[in-house]
């Protein structure tokens, strides 16, 4: 039997204990007493947005939302089985050498190598690594990905052939191309490629010399998790990538995919627990400098802030979440428009869970018009929420005017 069957029940037991009546309650929750009446009665089932605010409010810790069968994304990111590998290259001769023989050959590793006048080619390949990940802030990721798979490919060719590059260096910068490779084909919608990549990306860091981006790599495939509504998989992915071995921002994302984790659930103690460790380890992140490329997101200037508000709507906090939301989106970047998106759109969420409905419309109508210019799976995720948040208030004349745009973003593309 589903336990969504005894979720009616259980809201109308928990509400009466609290000493609110089905008006107050639903003018809280800024929900029709209709609907919340029909949900009690099991008439109409709970939608895991209910759900979570139905759980904040009434403070019973993830209890309501467990009584609802959380339903299958539909964004092409749940988590598979990585595919088979796409290299064009000799891969197994690049990752012959293994890191204890590239260190044996005393090959500097970082940033001073990447700089050598040795190695003329890879301060170019550098450069080309920070503009095509500043591109992918503006141009539909489907366009970028054979530019970036070749450019792989060919300084990962580099590495093998030592006389033509320092072999550690050109490793460890071809492992930064491989994990933004990842990240653009989680954004097309390739889950197997994305989780592919990220395994190639972490086996050239390791052959480089760099023992870390293999648990980065556990971060980035709890972001797929997350994106797949699987609450569990995403908190052992992300507490497997905090050891105190690690770098203060592997942990410090790591400790930040595991809150949104728990969010997802309702588990708010851990939540906020989560949070705060995120908080001290990404502040106390010294490694980051020019001459190294950054790991997750270069745009976002307090990751942990940010995600604070992701995780406070999710926890059924709506109005919490959007005054977060709001402060930390005015300091992201101008050019950064799919970052831009993608909070944006959370940010719009929020305000429309709190009833602001035209703030949200207007919210979201500002975003749907770089929609185009920068397609993404996962925030297509938000989209699709907020667009059934929003079919709560269809007597609205901006929801109704926002329908149709709405729509298109979401439609199937065809090639």
């Amino acid at each position: 039997m589903s336990t969504t069957l005894h979720f009616g029940p259980e809201l109308r037991r928990l509400r009466v204990e609290a000493g609110l009546t089905l008006t107050e309650f639903s003018v809280a929750l800024n929900y029709d007493k209709g609907h919340l009446s029909k949900v009690e009665r099991g008439e109409r089932s709970a939608s895991p947005e209910l759900a979570r605010r139905c759980d904040a409010f009434l403070g019973a810790d993830g209890e309501l939302q467990r009584l609802v069968t959380r339903p299958e994304t539909d964004s092409g990111t749940a988590e598979s089985p990585a595919g088979p590998s796409r290299w064009l290259v000799g891969r197994r001769a690049v990752l012959a050498a293994g890191t204890g023989a590239l260190i044996d050959l005393g090959l500097k590793l970082g940033g001073q190598a990447l700089s050598s006048t040795d190695d003329p080619l890879l301060p170019s390949f550098r450069m080309q690594f920070d503009q095509l990940r500043k591109l992918g802030q503006s141009t539909a990721p489907k366009v970028l990905l054979p530019l970036l798979e070749t450019q792989t490919r060919m300084i990962a060719g580099l590495a093998a052939d030592a006389r033509s590059v320092s072999r550690a260096p050109a490793l460890l910068l071809a492992s930064r191309f491989a994990e933004f490779t990842g990240w653009m084909a989680q954004e097309a919608g390739g889950s197997d490629a994305a989780l592919g990549w990220t395994g190639e990306a972490a086996e050239l860091a390791r052959a480089g010399g760099d023992p870390y981006l293999g648990s980065y790599a556990l971060v980035r495939r709890a972001l797929i998790t997350m994106y797949g509504g699987d609450a569990a998989g995403t908190v052992a992915l992300a507490r497997r990538a905090q050891s105190s071995e690690l770098p203060p921002r592997i942990r410090g994302l790591a400790a930040q995919r595991e809150a949104q984790g728990h969010a997802l659930v309702g588990n708010e103690v851990d939540c906020l627990r989560s949070l705060d460790r995120a908080r001290e380890l990404l502040a106390s992140d010294d490694a980051r400098n020019a001459a190294e490329p950054v790991i997750g997101t270069s745009h976002v200037s307090d990751p942990a802030a940010m995600s604070t508000g992701w995780c406070l709507h999710d926890l059924g906090r709506p109005k919490a979440a959007a005054e977060v939301l709001d402060r930390e989106y005015r300091r992201l970047p101008p050019h950064a428009l799919r970052t831009r998106a993608r909070y944006g759109f959370r940010r719009s969420l929020a305000h429309a869970a709190s009833g602001e409905v035209e703030h949200a419309c207007t919210i979201a109508g500002d975003l749907l018009g770089v929609m185009p210019a920068v397609p993404s799976a996962t925030v297509n995720s938000d989209v699709r929420r907020l667009a059934r948040e929003l079919s709560r208030f269809r007597s609205s004349r901006a929801v109704r005017d926002l329908q149709p745009a709405l729509a298109r973003v979401l439609a199937p593309a065809h090639d």
